[in-house]
């Protein structure tokens, strides 16, 4: 099996944000941090060199692989805003549907600028990813 790519690394997460562009991006990524570490209690940490993470856990599927994931976070990304708070086993549309404009993928929402997007919402979004996360996997702080 191939090794993850996205683990955790020890870079520096305050060098990180400050690298964030354009300058419409970054000031998104501080007001994200600040939003994470308020609703997870959690530090972060980067994982990989592009994600910051809050908390993790460690998974094993049905085919006998496994390792360790960040259990929510987001990547300040150029084009959008990649928020990691979807793990996928359980339907939040209701909320999607209040949060403002966005796209899905498998298990990431991406955003524009914060300021179209109801962060209350997003906050909601945060704590029921984790509540669904736990009903699978054992979650820990960081």
């Amino acid at each position: 099996m191939s090794e993850a790519v996205t683990v955790p690394t020890g870079a520096s997460v305050a060098e990180f944000l400050a690298s964030a562009e354009p300058a419409g991006r970054h000031e998104d990524a501080l007001v994200l941090d600040a939003l994470f570490r308020r609703v997870t209690g959690w530090q972060p940490q980067m994982w990989g060199p592009s994600i910051m993470g809050y908390g993790a856990y460690d998974y094993t599927y049905d085919s006998g692989r496994s390792g360790t994931f960040l259990a929510t976070g987001f990547s300040p990304r150029k084009a959008k805003m990649s928020v990691y708070i979807m793990p996928g086993y359980a339907d939040h549309s209701e909320m999607l549907g209040r949060l403002g404009p966005h796209k899905m993928g498998k298990a990431c929402l991406y955003l524009g600028r914060l300021g179209k997007v109801d962060l209350g919402v997003l906050e909601e979004l945060i704590l029921a990813g984790l509540a669904d996360l736990r009903n699978k996997y054992p979650v820990r702080g960081s």
